[in-house]
């Protein structure tokens, strides 16, 4: 518990970084509509915009978040946390402002390249920094607390949402982002990983001999770059048969949220005409549940259970969750299927603790920004497949009467991961030691 204390300024900061992030989902999709396509319910182009924005963050972040992370073993997280967090306060600014087209149009831009630089990269260095203080066999309640933290900042800021006008909501969006960047840069303590001596190198990298107490004393050692290649990439996967199969698990559930995110909330605008204030009723009971589950139900269920079982508890109760909402035939069903919110919530930290345990300190940031990285790339592809889907089974021109047969395609792809979960065997801690120096 010393341990977890420690991470309080970390979860504050995230905490308000949350808040800002998630106050302004229940808002934007209507911003979207009446920029794009003012008087109507359901709109194509609205559809393809978000997708497009969505395949340009994920192809950019498949980039930079695994630099971050490589770099943050360096440099330190706080340090690159800063990048990030700062860059998010601009687009809100922008739509705190003014809401007319060409002010959303700005948004829409400035926006993608924020979330180019921070999305997936401010989970990553959260996660390597809370990697950095808690020992491997505390990292899934670890873990599961800060996605806590997160699906607390997801409640507050819904709630707050849900209360206030659309203009008031991106105006104390921006202000608290602002907040949340002072208050990480005062109080949260950097955190640069430091060797254990108990460990050995897993990756595979150049080697060179070290010299120890004496000439006939040689450690082999292995020697990596601050900017990965795809190589180093590749590597890291070849590194660890159990890490591959969580990159496998986290792309394709990536992938689902990924269609989530691009499909969720037009369905319901267009099936059942949900507006700001029912978007963030539902929110808010998801929210909820996630924050509850995250906080009370894992940290007891994780050493119970293990992280293994979790994850496939949590895979399959999210493929049941998208073969109901496809189906869904009155407005009280989406409502209803948040109970599964409770379960859902286990994937992402169980895949983030598994990952964790095959690598050594040195090597937190650069396995996490693999994975980040992995995840980006997924939602590449997500968009892609699923806004198509969506736009063509909410239009007329649908080739059968299935409005939802896009969210049953995200459960198809959250089966995938189901049964990937399956094949991954016991996790072992990593014993290894690393040592980064840099290419000349």
């Amino acid at each position: 518990m010393e341990k977890l204390r420690k991470l309080g300024h970390l979860f504050a900061a995230v905490l308000l970084y949350g808040m800002a992030s998630f106050m302004v989902v229940p808002a934007i999709t209507d911003v979207t509509m009446s920029a794009l396509c003012p008087g109507k319910d359901e709109c194509s182009l609205a559809i393809y915009l978000s997708g497009l924005q969505q395949a340009i963050v994920g192809f950019g972040t498949v980039i930079l978040t695994p630099l971050i992370g490589n770099l943050s073993d360096e440099y330190g997280r706080k340090a690159l946390l800063t990048i990030p967090m700062t860059a998010a306060i601009i687009p809100l600014v922008i739509l705190a402002y003014s809401r007319e087209t060409k002010f959303f149009y700005a948004y829409f831009v400035l926006k993608t390249l924020a979330a180019i630089v921070g999305e997936g990269t401010i989970n990553c260095l959260a996660l390597a920094y809370v990697a950095d203080n808690v020992p491997g066999t505390e990292r899934v309640s670890a873990f599961g607390i800060l996605s806590g933290v997160l699906s607390a900042a997801f409640v507050f800021g819904t709630l707050a949402a849900r209360f206030i006008s659309t203009a008031l909501t991106f105006q104390v969006a921006a202000a608290v982002s602002m907040v949340a960047v002072v208050y990480m840069r005062i109080f949260l303590k950097e955190s640069i990983p430091l060797a254990d001596e108990s460990a050995q190198p897993i990756l595979k990298g150049s080697e060179t001999d070290v010299d120890q107490n004496d000439s006939n004393s040689v450690e082999k050692t292995r020697v990596f770059k601050k900017i990965p290649s795809i190589g180093d990439l590749i590597s890291l996967l070849r590194s660890s048969k159990i890490f591959a199969q969580a990159a496998v698990v986290a792309f394709f559930n990536n992938l689902a949220e990924g269609g989530l995110q691009t499909s969720l909330l037009y369905f319901l605008k267009a099936r059942f005409h949900f507006n700001k204030t029912q978007f963030a009723d539902l929110m808010l009971i998801v929210g909820v549940a996630g924050t509850l589950s995250q906080l009370v139900f894992m940290p007891l269920l994780a050493p119970v259970l293990g992280e293994k079982r979790l994850l496939s508890i949590g895979l399959f109760v999210g493929f049941s969750n998208m073969f109901l909402y496809s189906l869904a035939w009155a407005a009280w069903v989406p409502y209803a299927t948040t109970v599964f919110s409770l379960f859902v919530v286990f994937v992402s930290p169980c895949i983030r603790s598994i990952a964790s345990k095959q690598f050594g300190p040195f090597e937190q940031g650069k396995a996490q920004g693999c994975l980040s990285g992995i995840s980006s790339f997924a939602n590449i592809v997500s968009p892609l497949i699923f806004s198509p889907l969506t736009a063509l089974f909410l239009s007329d021109k649908a080739p059968f009467p299935y409005p939802g047969f896009s969210l049953l395609c995200i459960g198809l792809a959250l089966m995938v991961a189901f049964v990937q979960s399956l094949m991954i065997r016991a996790v072992p801690q990593s014993t290894v030691k690393e040592v980064f120096t840099e290419d000349a």
